[in-house]
């Protein structure tokens, strides 16, 4: 049961925290913040969220800007979540870099594979004359 309740809130606490980084980052061109996934503790003190950052090379900035700014958008989810939770939770923020993971994945599938034969005429050894 508790659970299911602390799914509810991460939900309600990621969809309220993507609208504060989208009316935030507007006044920042060319920025993009997408909440990816929150956690809660079960005690739901702590609220954990992983941010995507767009574009990648300006992760590290927007985040230290969003933690230096932890108290104001803390401030913003609770007037927007006070009527749901008794305690607004304490914000820790984490750059989640999983689309630039899948983004490596796929280059290094799309890589050419070195062709055997090319290696000066060796053949590689396949095992076969291992009773000799």
């Amino acid at each position: 049961m508790q659970e299911t309740r602390q799914n509810k809130i991460a939900r309600l606490l990621q969809k309220e925290l993507s609208i504060i980084f989208q009316q935030q980052t507007r006044a920042t061109r060319g920025t993009m913040v997408s909440v990816t996934r929150v956690k809660i503790s079960p005690d739901l003190s702590v609220c954990t969220a992983y941010l995507s950052i767009f574009p990648s090379e300006k992760a590290e900035q927007m985040l230290r800007n969003i933690t230096a700014n932890e108290k104001q958008v803390r401030y913003e989810l609770g007037t927007r979540v006070r009527h749901q939770l008794r305690i607004i939770p304490e914000l820790r923020f984490f750059i989640d870099d999983s689309l630039d993971y899948i983004e490596r994945i796929d280059e290094l599938l799309k890589r050419p594979t070195p062709n055997p034969s090319l290696n000066g005429g060796e053949q590689l050894p396949t095992g076969d004359n291992d009773n000799q």
